[in-house]
């Protein structure tokens, strides 16, 4: 029977929090675009539009785990499963980056309309 590793106590975080802690950080550097006029949201159906085909990659991401082709290293993440081998941060990686790219986006978008004439 493997016992379980445990974390060495002189690095902080330890290794388990690098995908939580990535995927946070991903948050904390988008947010504030929201509030400099993004506008993601506050407007939650087009959010909502705009994250669906994610679903179809955390999906395709699941099945390709479960058939071995890839996997994610369990020394990462969290422990928190939302099947054998497939860590929430996994699911939660395919609504962040996409919300960090779509404050981002739209951010830009709004920044560039700035100079234009009405």
């Amino acid at each position: 029977m493997p016992t379980a590793a445990v974390p060495d106590a002189t690095t902080f975080p330890p290794d388990q929090w690098h995908y939580a802690l990535a995927l946070a950080a991903c948050l904390a550097v988008t947010l504030p675009l929201e509030f400099a006029g993004a506008r993601v949201y506050r407007r939650p159906r087009r959010l909502a539009r705009a994250l669906a085909p994610a679903l179809l990659f955390l999906a395709w991401d699941l099945l390709a785990v479960a058939a071995g082709v890839w996997e994610i290293s369990p020394s990462y993440t969290l422990g928190v499963r939302l099947a054998p081998a497939f860590p929430i941060e996994e699911a939660l990686f395919f609504v962040t980056i996409p919300l960090c790219a779509l404050l981002t986006f739209e951010t830009v978008r709004r920044l560039s309309r700035v100079g234009e004439p009405v």
